[in-house]
């Protein structure tokens, strides 16, 4: 009976409250993408489910050229004090900041937020995106005054926009599921919120939010121990050896298709029989289906997958004409390549 009050539940969630559920259940980080213009939306929207929905806390950084380690360590971090404002000022000058951060972080009363938005860090340079990868594979953070362990649950979300830098490969591959957000789709929780103001779009410099978790008296939608259950129930999903199969059939459909560069490692493939458990208990179910393994595949693939040039097309090998494969090519993209792959692969009755 919890198990499909849980299940009812989640059916109520949007699509950005399921995409940050699911991570949280699977104990791994997601990419959440929307238009340029609406990240701030998307920011404040992702800030409000984490206080409302999960009761999580929440700290966010702005990731620009300049974001130095520095900065990316100080956006983790949030006071454990009852006293602290639910968002700090803006820290535009990267001197005073640096300052600041060794001033003020070397009590321990700081610890690392249960929600961090890294937004745009695909801008940021090559060691603060492997400064990230490090947090998330070693679940800890190094500072000038001490370590700090990640909290449990913790979440690391990145958002950003189609046009944004692309992460680094590494970093990219860890990362669980990727979500498009259409602004068509509205922001929920930010229209039922009274107290948003849309940030300046202008700033130039890495930017730091900060929120404290929400207060005692409001409970969220899903509490800690109903994240515990739901990844209870996610290792007890029994996948039958048909479907199992159709999972290995489509992500081998998707290595040999002959416009996918590459996108199908290892750790893909672990993260997809993973979101297939994860999502099957959402469903009401103890089993895994056909129709979740598409839906996996198209949230586990959508931002791994690299797409062929024509002159690397492997047909190209054997005589053919780069003209003829460039017209092939043309107009192709990820989404289209795993629903082509999708519709290839026979399914299961």
């Amino acid at each position: 009976m919890a198990d499909r009050d849980l299940a009812l539940r989640a059916q109520d969630l949007g699509d950005v409250e399921l995409a940050m559920l699911l991570s949280l259940i699977a104990k791994e980080h997601c990419i959440i993408q929307t238009e340029e213009e609406a990240l701030d939306a998307l920011e404040e929207e992702v800030r409000l489910i984490a206080s409302n929905v999960l009761g999580l806390s929440c700290s966010s950084l702005h990731c620009t050229r300049s974001t130095t380690l520095e900065d990316f360590t100080h956006g983790l971090l949030i006071d454990e004090s009852p006293m602290q404002s639910l968002s700090s000022p803006r820290y535009s000058n990267r001197r005073a900041s640096a300052y600041n951060f060794e001033r003020s972080y070397s009590g321990e009363r700081y610890q690392v937020s249960q929600v961090f938005i890294a937004r745009s860090i695909g801008e940021s340079a090559h060691q603060v995106q492997m400064q990230a990868l490090e947090l998330l594979r070693t679940k800890r953070i190094f500072t000038h005054t001490g370590v700090y362990s990640v909290p449990k649950p913790f979440l690391m979300i990145v958002i950003s926009s189609p046009s944004s830098p692309s992460l680094s490969k590494h970093l990219n591959d860890f990362l669980f599921i990727s979500h498009f957000h259409g602004i068509d789709e509205g922001f929920p929780n930010v229209e039922e919120s009274s107290g948003w103001v849309e940030d300046d779009k202008a700033s130039i410099s890495s930017v730091v939010h900060k929120t404290a978790p929400k207060a005692a008296s409001v409970s969220p939608i899903f509490s800690n121990e109903d994240l515990e259950s739901l990844s209870s129930l996610s290792q007890a999903t029994v996948i039958s050896v048909d479907v199992k199969r159709y999972l290995h059939d489509v992500l081998t459909f998707l290595r040999f298709h002959r416009a996918v560069a590459s996108g199908v490692s290892p750790r893909a493939t672990r993260h997809f029989d993973l979101l297939v458990r994860c999502l099957a208990p959402l469903h009401g179910l103890s089993f895994a289906t056909p129709s979740i393994v598409a839906l996996a595949a198209r949230k586990i693939y959508a931002h791994r997958l690299t797409l062929v040039t024509p002159g690397n097309e492997r047909s190209m090998q054997y005589g053919s004409d780069e003209a003829a494969i460039a017209e092939l090519l043309a107009g192709l993209t990820v989404s289209m390549v795993i629903e082509e792959t999708l519709l290839e692969v026979d399914v299961p009755l």
